[in-house]
């Protein structure tokens, strides 16, 4: 019987969403660890990354973030930092091998021709961020929790994992924002070369799952995945059922 050659693990790396870090993930890269090389970046200015660009420009973060991408890599990204994972994949091919994105979208804000996070919403975190920003930040864990069965334990199991990393930087949490607010990557989206694959919570309030057939429109090759049950955040919720998602979708 012929010897399989061992080969390395493909790597994996996950970004995650507005105002947390790479902490939300400790869970997921628990369950793949056997299966992948994980490896969980923290956006500019978020936990360890103390460093990011003052004007938060879509350019210079990706640059950042692009820095520390291994060749080839699976990447994942939730939320905003699915946004980001599809401007890395656009602007950077050579690094990104398939592209796995988790409630996220190519464009966040609502408009006419598109579901997404309402502007007066956006306005409000905005305000609010100014005036006290940790509070602003449980806000946000509240409503990414919103619909889901075990909504509490939930929004205590994100506050507790983003717990173990430095608060973001406040700059930084008020910039992403507005890049949040600000990006359109559907042209982006849709000239995209590598597979794409999607979970998404049929309770998600921010990011609506009225979203989903826009999304095939502009890549219809993509695997589109929606868990009943779950809202913003399905691997919080469902890390089960969502590590077997990712698992089977990267294959």
């Amino acid at each position: 019987m012929a010897e399989h050659s061992t080969t390395a693990k493909p790597t994996l790396v996950l970004l995650h969403g507005w105002g947390l870090n790479q902490g939300v993930w400790s869970e997921v890269q628990q369950q793949l660890a056997g299966d992948f090389q994980v490896l969980a970046l923290d956006l500019p200015g978020f936990g360890l990354s103390r460093q990011f660009p003052p004007a938060y420009r879509l350019d210079e973060v990706l640059s950042q973030l692009a820095a520390q991408l291994p060749e080839q890599s699976y990447l994942c990204g939730w939320s905003l930092g699915g946004l980001l994972a599809i401007a890395l994949a656009a602007t950077y091919p050579d690094k990104v091998k398939q592209l796995a994105l988790v409630a996220a979208t190519p464009k966040f804000l609502a408009t006419d021709d598109w579901p997404g996070m309402r502007a007066e919403v956006m306005q409000q975190f905005a305000s609010a961020l100014s005036q006290n920003l940790p509070q602003t930040i449980q806000r946000f864990l509240a409503i990414q929790a919103l619909g889901s069965e075990h909504a509490k334990q939930d929004i205590l199991k994100l506050r507790d994992s983003i717990a173990h990393f430095p608060e973001a930087q406040p700059q930084a949490v008020v910039q992403a924002l507005t890049l949040l607010a600000d990006t359109d990557l559907r042209q982006q989206f849709a000239a995209l070369t590598q597979p794409v694959v999607g979970c998404y919570g049929r309770l998600d309030s921010l990011v609506p799952v009225a979203v989903l057939p826009l999304l095939q429109q502009l890549q219809p090759a993509a695997k589109l995945t929606v868990l009943a049950k779950a809202s913003h955040a399905p691997f919080i919720s469902h890390p089960g059922e969502f590590c077997q998602w990712l698992r089977s979708a990267l294959q």
